[in-house]
């Protein structure tokens, strides 16, 4: 059975294959910025909105910043949303 951080990776991986226009990306939870080609500034504001817009959460500068991968990111969502 799913968990609940296993459906945040799998709806994640959506995400980012829209942004980076690529559905053979490898999207893990140790998956950093410098793992995908194309992930700079522009494109890391871009996941940022589609994720709070498909997640209906907000995210602060520091709480941004203090992200390691995307399963750091997991996290912070499945803790954002159970303070909902």
């Amino acid at each position: 059975m799913p968990s609940v951080i296993d459906d945040v990776m799998q709806k994640l991986r959506g995400i980012f294959f829209d942004i980076f226009d690529d559905d053979c990306l490898v999207i893990q939870a140790s998956t950093m910025a410098e793992d995908i080609d194309g992930w700079d500034s522009l494109s890391h504001i871009r996941l940022v909105v589609s994720i709070e817009k498909a997640f209906n959460i907000r995210f602060s500068a520091a709480e941004i910043a203090s992200l390691e991968n995307v399963g750091a990111m997991a996290s912070l969502i499945v803790k954002k949303q159970m303070q909902s």
